[in-house]
């Protein structure tokens, strides 16, 4: 008799903690509100165009360039590290707009939200520039330019549609194993940032992200090689997009995953 109610308590315990548990995950697992996404992407932005803008602001401002161009490269890349692993999982941390737009055309991102991440990544940008115009002033040193040689813009407009592609290239590819907020995806993304960087930075300063490029363009009225920036990095990410469809072919759920930074703790 005692064995049998022994039993049953061992049951009823194994009951109640499978349902406690399935509630832990309906309460932890769901999915960020719309406003916290747009919250991190502007912060993640405004962090990325501070670091990535104030080296040339910074070498403006002090004279006598204390910034090396290695470092003025590497920094950005090790910030996009350190901000996926801190806040990959809150809206998967786009904090660009081709990279937002090469998940919806991956169709693992939604449509509806592709405008809102837009706007909060501009907006961070911007926010970001103006934050070194004040403090620094001459925003515009911080700024990316097509080389100024013979030909310079449609070489730096080839060289973008180049960085763009292998970098979202390596973001896609991260993400259909679901790492896209993982070691393997922070550490893949951070190094091709800065590796990039390292080769190219100055054909075209390797932005590879329209946001980082038009902030301080706006701000410093200098928009000089805009579409460059623009044209260029869009069409590099369509590239992308196109590469995994014939590689791997339909998106798998780890791929949204990792786009929308959802289903994951809070």
């Amino acid at each position: 008799m005692t064995s049998a109610v022994d039993d049953q308590d061992a049951q009823h315990a194994a009951a109640v903690g499978r349902r406690y548990l399935l509630q832990f995950e309906m309460d932890t697992l769901k999915q960020r509100p719309l406003w916290v996404r747009l919250i991190i992407e502007f912060l993640g932005t405004f962090l990325l165009v501070t670091v990535a803008a104030g080296s040339g602001v910074i070498n403006h401002y002090a004279g006598g360039g204390p910034v090396t161009r290695a470092a003025a490269v590497i920094a950005p890349g090790a910030l996009v590290m350190a901000l996926i692993y801190a806040w990959g999982p809150l809206s998967g941390l786009h904090i660009n707009p081709v990279v937002t737009f090469a998940f919806a055309a991956r169709r693992v991102f939604p449509p509806r939200w592709v405008l809102p991440y837009w706007v909060a990544q501009f907006a961070g940008a911007i926010g970001a520039a103006l934050f070194l115009q004040v403090v620094f002033g001459d925003v515009s040193a911080g700024g990316n330019y097509p080389i100024a040689k013979p030909g310079g813009d449609w070489r730096a407009f080839v060289m973008e549609i180049v960085l763009t592609t292998i970098l979202v290239s390596v973001i896609l590819h991260t993400a259909t194993g679901g790492r896209s907020i993982g070691h393997n995806a922070a550490i893949a993304v951070g190094s091709t940032v800065a590796l990039l960087g390292l080769f190219a930075s100055p054909i075209s300063g390797a932005s590879m992200n329209p946001a980082r490029t038009l902030g301080p363009g706006i701000v410093g009225a200098d928009l000089s090689g805009w579409w460059v920036y623009v044209f260029g990095d869009v069409i590099g990410a369509a590239i992308a997009v196109v590469i995994i469809i014939m590689v791997r072919g339909m998106p798998v759920k780890e791929e949204t995953e990792a786009a929308e930074g959802g289903a994951l703790p809070l």
